[in-house]
């Protein structure tokens, strides 16, 4: 069970019930076995650890284990001195005592207060997507594991999200961030180094050795799909990608690019839009794509959103997605299930992602060093029935489009009756 517990105004932490400091039961009635469960009982009885309700302190696992405060804590904490063994015994103990340390006396004593900073950006054109909400909770789980929680602001305008993040800092709410969509001009990036404020980013940057990032292979799933259409017979292949400001799509164009190069087609640059965020804007990049001499047969698409555009365009042309127009996109957005065919897709594990953006991000403000704290994953395809072998040639597409000839054997042009 998740909370958002307001700490300012349109400011959040998510808590998790699972991450409590009190034992969910009386310790006599815990099953213990082995020598570090004996030395626990022995520890229980010692500590009066029999009374329900009474929180564990670390005492009780060092008590317990036989080893100094200072080891205990120092294990809690990662600290490199401490064996791997004894880390992972100290940690097994905290867990059976239920113990928990109290964030306000790490906070003195660390200078940190546990806490992940995530801002959402409401300007963002999927701010609001399904998606975000398995994001968040990919990044709860990660910060809960840890005995972490998830401080979550909201901006409505990039000026806005510099100035949250410094406030949120200041204010001690959040020891780092997590940083959504890297731009190619990100100045979230260049504010947080300047500051001396950690980091992550959802999504490569210009600097990688010098960022903690985790990122999906957008370039090598659009590399994948134009071979993939090319395999199915087609040879004109369009491009629509996303916004030009984001990392993701210069990636996402190189891919494509690159797809082209190992299938030995040409580069027809004309058969490449840029700035397709929606629906909206991948019915027109099409329209326009699709008014050439010589149109193409399939589109690769940077965004789902975008390619659903595709769909009620094809309908009023009287073409056949997966027959007479192949698409292929990525992100695997739910929408893209629910058309006729459904969309095939590179889908992305959002909620992984936002796993994986927590555990890194703790690990570096463990001071792990940025260049060792790099993670690249692969899309999952999703072949669903939107790309098929074409039943047209680029110039019988062309012929059907101006209503000069039938759109194949089994059908007459758009204005049959």
């Amino acid at each position: 069970m998740m909370l958002l517990f307001p700490i300012s105004s349109g400011t959040y932490q998510i808590l998790n019930f699972r991450n409590r400091f009190w034992l969910p039961k009386p310790v006599s009635a815990l099953i213990v076995s082995g020598r570090e469960d004996n030395s626990l009982a022995a520890a229980q009885r010692q500590n009066g650890r029999s009374r329900p309700g009474r929180r564990a302190t670390i005492s009780d696992v060092s008590n317990a284990l036989g080893l100094t405060k200072s080891t205990v804590s120092r294990a809690l904490n990662d600290y490199p001195d401490i064996a791997e063994t004894t880390r992972a015994r100290v940690k097994r103990m905290a867990q059976k005592l239920g113990y928990r340390p109290l964030a306000t006396a790490q906070s003195i004593r660390t200078g940190r207060v546990r806490a992940i900073g995530f801002i959402i950006e409401l300007a963002e054109h999927d701010a609001h997507r399904p998606f975000m909400a398995e994001f968040l909770a990919g990044m709860s789980r990660s910060a809960s594991a840890e005995g972490w929680t998830l401080t979550v602001a909201a901006s409505s305008t990039p000026e806005e999200t510099l100035e949250i993040i410094s406030k949120l800092q200041m204010e001690s709410k959040a020891d780092g961030f997590i940083i959504p969509r890297t731009l190619i001009d990100d100045e979230r990036i260049t504010r947080l180094r300047n500051d001396y404020i950690p980091f992550v980013t959802f999504g490569r940057t210009n600097s990688d050795e010098e960022t903690v990032w985790y990122d999906i292979a957008g370039e090598e799933a659009m590399r994948s799909a134009v071979l993939h259409l090319h395999d199915l017979g087609h040879d004109r292949i369009a491009f629509v990608n996303g916004g030009s400001k984001y990392k993701y799509s210069e990636l996402r164009r190189e891919g494509y690019i690159q797809g082209l190069t190992d299938a030995g087609l040409d580069i027809d640059h004309s058969l490449i839009f840029e700035e397709c965020l929606s629906e909206e804007d991948g019915r027109a990049a099409a329209q326009s794509i699709l008014a050439a001499d010589n149109p193409p047969t399939a589109f690769v698409y940077a965004l789902d959103r975008a390619a659903l555009g595709l769909y009620p365009l094809a309908k009023e042309l009287d073409l056949t997605i997966g027959e007479h127009l192949s698409v292929i996109s990525y992100d695997g957005v739910p929408e893209g299930a629910a058309v006729e065919p459904p969309l095939s897709t590179y889908a992305v594990d959002i909620a992984r992602a936002g796993e994986r953006l927590g555990a890194l991000l703790i690990r570096h403000l463990r001071d792990d060093e940025a260049k060792d704290l790099h993670e690249l994953e692969q899309a999952t395809f999703l072949d669903r029935g939107s790309a098929g072998a074409p039943a047209l040639t680029s110039a019988q597409l062309s012929a059907h489009l101006r209503g000069l000839g039938p759109k194949g054997a089994f059908s007459n042009g758009r204005n049959s009756t």
